[in-house]
């Protein structure tokens, strides 16, 4: 299929995608990080009790991701998309009224469910469970919001900040949601099939079985892959969180460190089309055997180098293992497991990452208490992600000869 001509025909669904993953930003860390050193001014907070509110919040919400995430196999995307970014604006809009320790606790927890979590979920469920011969492609395309957010948000909100106050600009991010909501609804007006309500247009797994969350997690499979999934949002995250630390190890300043994220972006973005269509060409076995071997190479890099030119390049090793985390690991789930009980699945899945965000900043933060610094902890990072790979890699050569005939038609409309 002619990927514009793709695009075209199913800008809708695509677009309420996008607009999905873009509102995701507004509970992502690169997000909220935005807003740090004013919340620990507010509340005399050092960095350890930052970092530990933040964890606690995260982790609350990956253990509430798996039971909430189930509402994708029972609830229309057009339904249940809106519902969550609604609740997200409210908790942006509560943000510029929290006024205790224990309320920000609890706003950090919704930030943290309603977007990371929900609305990637949602729109990661549906492009997965919509396309099938193109699912690579609808992933990369409904992605780009994730991209967007991260370009634009960041530099508008700073400016922000410096115009009406940090809490004035989380009632602009409210109000952002409130636009987007409605829009999302209007798309979706004529919305796919639900996979839900529609067994006719599932697409089964291995051994042409419509696999549950239980037999997934008996599932060998599931556990070798497990690390190579987390792996990347853990350290990816603490890489973000660490950034002030990573600029004095290596002697720059903040804002040139801050200035290779373009690189980031740029190469994300690359790797996250790229994707898509091996995806669609290829299948996910595959790639998910090596799509952490650029992150290891990254953070070799960065680790070893002492200009920002070499940091540059670590960051963009870095980034191609981002691009391929935005479309690889939905499209994984759908084709290694099926797509009847896919919300439930990919919701257990999501919370695992999530996890990982959560731990991976306290973790490393803990030990740079003990005197090893992020840069010297990036080449044991990269030793665990090969190792990862190789686990991983055995169990899906294997995998892959339980897979059904790889469908040639996408589902079709209502």
């Amino acid at each position: 299929m002619d990927t514009l001509r793709f695009i075209r025909s199913n800008a809708h669904w695509l677009s309420a995608g996008l607009l999905l993953t873009f509102a995701s930003s507004f509970g992502q860390t690169f997000f909220l990080s935005i807003f740090a050193g004013e919340i620990r001014a507010e509340f005399g907070l050092t960095y350890a009790a930052w970092g530990g509110i933040y964890m606690l919040g995260t982790l609350c919400s990956a253990a509430v991701m798996v039971w909430a995430g189930v509402l994708t196999d029972l609830l229309r995307v057009r339904v249940l998309g809106p519902t969550v970014l609604i609740v997200l604006a409210l908790a942006c809009a509560s943000m510029a009224f929290v006024s205790s320790v224990p309320m920000l606790v609890a706003l950090i927890f919704m930030l943290r469910l309603m977007g990371q979590g929900m609305s990637s979920h949602v729109a990661s469920t549906a492009m997965a469970r919509w396309f099938v011969a193109a699912r690579g492609r609808a992933l990369a395309v409904a992605s780009f919001g994730f991209s967007i957010g991260e370009a634009l948000l960041p530099i508008l909100f700073v400016a922000l900040m410096g115009l009406i106050g940090w809490r004035s600009s989380w009632l602009i991010a409210c109000g952002a949601l409130v636009v987007i909501s409605p829009l999302v609804f209007l798309l979706l007006k004529q919305e796919r099939t639900p996979q839900s309500s529609s067994s006719d247009d599932h697409v089964s797994g291995m051994g042409g079985h419509h696999w549950t969350r239980l037999e997934v997690l008996r599932s060998p499979l599931f556990w070798m892959v497990v690390p190579v999934l987390i792996g990347p949002p853990a350290f990816g995250t603490a890489f973000f969180f660490l950034q002030v630390h990573l600029a004095d190890v290596k002697g720059w300043s903040h804002l040139e460190l801050v200035q290779l994220f373009p690189v980031y972006t740029g190469m994300s973005i690359c790797a996250m089309i790229v994707s898509g269509f091996a995806i669609d060409r290829f299948g996910t076995g595959r790639m998910m055997s090596v799509y952490t071997l650029p992150l290891a190479v990254g953070f070799l890099v960065f680790s070893q180098s002492t200009s920002l030119v070499g940091g540059a390049l670590g960051i963009a090793f870095f980034a191609m293992t981002s691009g391929m985390q935005a479309t690889l690991p939905a499209a994984f789930w759908a084709e290694f497991f099926g797509t009847r009980y896919l919300g439930s699945i990919k919701a257990m899945a999501t919370a695992i990452m999530v996890f990982g965000s959560a731990i991976g900043p306290g973790l490393t933060g803990l030990i740079i208490d003990f005197g090893i610094d992020y840069t010297r902890q990036m080449v044991w990072v990269a030793l665990y992600m090969i190792a990862a790979t190789a686990f991983a890699m055995t169990g899906l050569k294997k995998a892959r000869s339980h897979l059904p005939r790889t469908p040639e038609v996408d589902v079709i409309r209502t």
